[in-house]
């Protein structure tokens, strides 16, 4: 961890909502003046697109039908531990990114003066921007532990999207299908293929956490594989667990997010339509904390 060079890594599964995290940190950035060196967790898989599907294919003629985006044969969970550890010792390391679509691919083209990336490859790696504030990663592994290697220890805050398990399902069925055309079987296929890794790598981050926010459907997702439509937020609740509750300032958090209540000493409940503007009250203070100790 790391005063002068802070780590920020919001992590969560695939389809769990770590965009919405991400584009509240992205709104108190802004309004607060700081410069953050982004990282995108994709970018540190260890298999491009087709590399992985070649790899699953292999791992399935062998019997192993459990190969995934979640395990370490597909990730450098080294390289993000010596990303985290070499920002906080000097404020700065090197990014790349994987390219996810042909927009993405036209933009990262201009950036490096190159013809030839496609979707579903990474680009070089490079130098991250001078004279950032902090370095924020958003992605799958970001206080994951995988024996010698243990990424957590260099992160400064942990946040932690989690939804229920069947909301997360939904979401994932309905977010396969609409941006990459993929059946609802299919993304079952793949929630199966993935749950050891789930189950190993994904899960025990949660217990390393600064805060987690787990939105709750207040609707019958019993069944997530029939679900038509995704719960709304105004369907549901947002439970935010504190690790550490002592210092932190509940009765403010209180006023100001309506119709938030305590369920326990450490764990604020409040409305899924006040998500967003929840993490932008809890998150504000703490990033203001965090720059100011940098500064000093």
């Amino acid at each position: 961890m790391s005063l002068k060079h802070p780590v920020i890594a919001v992590t969560g599964s695939s389809g769990a909502g770590t965009t919405t995290v991400k584009q509240a940190f992205e709104n108190i950035f802004r309004r607060e003046e700081i410069k953050a060196a982004v990282v995108e967790g994709d970018s540190l898989h260890s298999l491009d697109r087709m590399a992985f599907r070649a790899a699953a294919a292999e791992a399935a003629k062998l019997g192993n039908n459990s190969f995934s985006h979640f395990g370490p044969g597909s990730n450098h969970f080294d390289k993000i531990e010596e990303m985290f550890k070499t920002y906080g010792e000097t404020g700065t390391c090197k990014r790349r990114y994987y390219v996810h679509s042909e927009e993405e691919a036209t933009l990262h083209n201009k950036h490096f003066g190159l013809a030839d990336l496609k979707p579903g490859i990474f680009t070089p790696w490079e130098d991250i921007e001078a004279h950032t504030d902090l370095l924020f990663y958003e992605g799958l592994h970001g206080l994951v532990n995988d024996g010698g290697i243990d990424v957590a220890k260099y992160v400064d805050l942990g946040i932690g999207v989690v939804p229920v398990v069947n909301l997360e399902w939904i979401q994932k069925i309905h977010r396969d299908k609409a941006e990459r055309g993929y059946s609802a079987e299919a993304t079952v296929d793949t929630i199966l293929r993935r749950m050891p890794d789930y189950v190993k790598f994904i899960t025990p981050q949660f217990s390393r956490t600064h805060i987690n926010f787990q939105r709750v459907a207040t609707v019958d997702t019993s069944n997530p594989f029939i679900a038509r439509d995704i719960p709304t937020l105004d369907e549901s609740f947002v439970v935010i667990r504190f690790s550490k509750p002592k210092g932190v300032n509940f009765p403010y958090f209180l006023n100001m997010i309506h119709d938030s209540f305590m369920s326990r000493s450490n764990t604020l409940v409040v409305p899924g339509g006040k998500m967003s503007y929840a993490m932008e009250v809890i998150l504000t203070p703490i990033l203001r904390e965090m720059i100011e100790n940098k500064k000093r």
